[in-house]
């Protein structure tokens, strides 16, 4: 059973299917969503200490931070659905 692997950027990957959405880190309900995750220890940091540029939620109720712009994770999300 092969699991497509989305590439989150700096050698980090997280299984496609499992991905709920990707948005961008700018909005204030967005960064509520980061510090409750945060607080509840549900928080993944894959940014390496570079600024947080896409979020990732994930089905397990996981927020993944990335380094790489949104937009790129989802085109990279979309080539792997076709």
């Amino acid at each position: 059973m092969e699991k497509a692997l989305l590439n989150i950027g700096f050698g980090n990957t997280v299984v496609a299917e499992r991905v709920v959405g990707i948005v961008a880190p700018n909005s204030a309900p967005m960064k509520r969503l980061k510090d409750e995750a945060r607080e509840e220890r549900r928080l993944i940091d894959a940014t390496h200490g570079r600024r947080t540029r896409s979020i990732i939620v994930m089905d397990s109720n996981h927020i993944v931070l990335s380094a790489i712009q949104a937009e790129t994770v989802s085109q990279r999300y979309t080539t792997l659905k076709e």
